[in-house]
């Protein structure tokens, strides 16, 4: 009986460890396309306003570094699910 037990507990883990895999891909997926957007973004801005080159420029790089902390804060809960 322990030994069933065990053997559903160790396949548990590894989709467990499947699941944190798939969602570090997700999450990373997300990030790549959503700072890719707000590059574009910027760009057509810029080159509709030129002169505000400097602050589109500014909170575009705040956009993006906030979506990459988000993003390295899931990929570390994903990781920390594979280890544990």
């Amino acid at each position: 009986m322990l030994l069933v037990i065990l053997q559903a507990a160790l396949e548990g883990a590894a989709l467990a460890k499947f699941g944190a895999s798939i969602g570090a891909a997700i999450a990373i997926l997300g990030a790549g396309l959503g700072i890719g957007r707000i590059g574009q973004a910027a760009m057509e801005a810029i080159s509709r306003q030129p002169e505000a080159a400097g602050d589109i420029r500014s909170s575009m790089i705040i956009a993006a570094a906030l979506i990459e902390g988000v993003t390295l804060f899931a990929i570390i809960i994903c990781a920390l699910a594979i280890l544990f």
